[in-house]
């Protein structure tokens, strides 16, 4: 699926109109509406690109048809199974998989084992989050 045609799909399953995303994007409708036509050899800029995918929550690589498999409902291939996650548990997904010695074992049952690592990132997250508001609430101890 072309650039413009994922654009227009992603727009229309978040009922937004071409004016919409345009005032997003601070140009015109009709600017805008050249990213779209399948005719125009117009594209957004860089900026453009990241303020479309966090809007659609979809990642830069789905939007200009890097990636196939992160299609709106986020499916991803693990172990040789599909699984589908939400785009939060899909932008951990991606983090995690900077780190490939956590995902040991996936060969049975994947998609809990996924979903298990997410709750573990976020249960981590929270609790240094935690952590240092605590620290902060200390100020300067003595020895």
């Amino acid at each position: 699926m072309s650039f413009q045609k994922r654009l227009k799909k992603l727009r229309l399953n978040k009922k937004l109109t071409q004016q919409d995303v345009a005032n997003l994007l601070g140009i015109t409708r009709q600017a805008y509406g050249y990213y779209e036509s399948e005719t125009s050899k117009r594209e957004p800029d860089l900026a453009s690109v990241k303020k479309l995918a966090e809007l659609f929550d979809v990642t830069t690589d789905y939007l200009l048809g890097r990636t196939v498999n992160n299609e709106i409902n986020n499916e991803v291939t693990v172990a040789g199974q599909k699984i589908t996650l939400s785009p939060e548990e899909l932008k951990l997904f991606e983090e995690l998989k900077k780190n490939p010695v956590l995902f040991h074992d996936l060969a049975s049952n994947p998609e809990q084992k996924i979903k298990e690592l997410i709750k573990l990132y976020k249960m981590k997250k929270i609790l240094l989050e935690d952590d240092q508001e605590e620290a902060d609430g200390f100020g300067e101890l003595e020895d």
